[in-house]
């Protein structure tokens, strides 16, 4: 095992270390434990709170526009987690019962 590929193994740790401080607080953090479980490094995890981030927001405008059907929210958010290899309804599941992204994650499961 090279350095580098050393380094990246100890920065994850280190995340995840992170996390499970946080778990320790409340037994609630399923998208955390889902996060450790997968071996999810803290830039991919990022990029799914972004994902989130922008698909609430989209969500939002799309509610005040009026519509009343969001399955291309739903196909853009299983798309981009498809890329990262993760399944679409355990990352829902994870999220709602965190509490996380209650909305958005409210509507995308319906499509499930």
């Amino acid at each position: 095992m090279d350095l580098a590929a050393l380094l990246e193994r100890i920065k994850r740790l280190e995340y995840h270390q992170s996390l499970l401080l946080e778990m320790n607080q409340s037994t609630k953090h399923a998208l955390y434990r889902f996060i450790i479980e997968r071996g999810i490094g803290e830039k991919e995890a990022q990029k799914l709170f972004e994902l989130c981030d922008e698909l609430s927001m989209e969500l939002e405008e799309q509610k005040a526009e009026g519509f009343v059907h969001f399955h291309p929210l739903f196909t853009k958010f299983t798309m981009k987690l498809h890329t990262g290899g993760l399944p679409a309804e355990d990352v829902i599941a994870a999220c709602i019962t965190q509490g996380l992204y209650l909305p958005l994650m409210t509507e995308l499961k319906k499509y499930l």
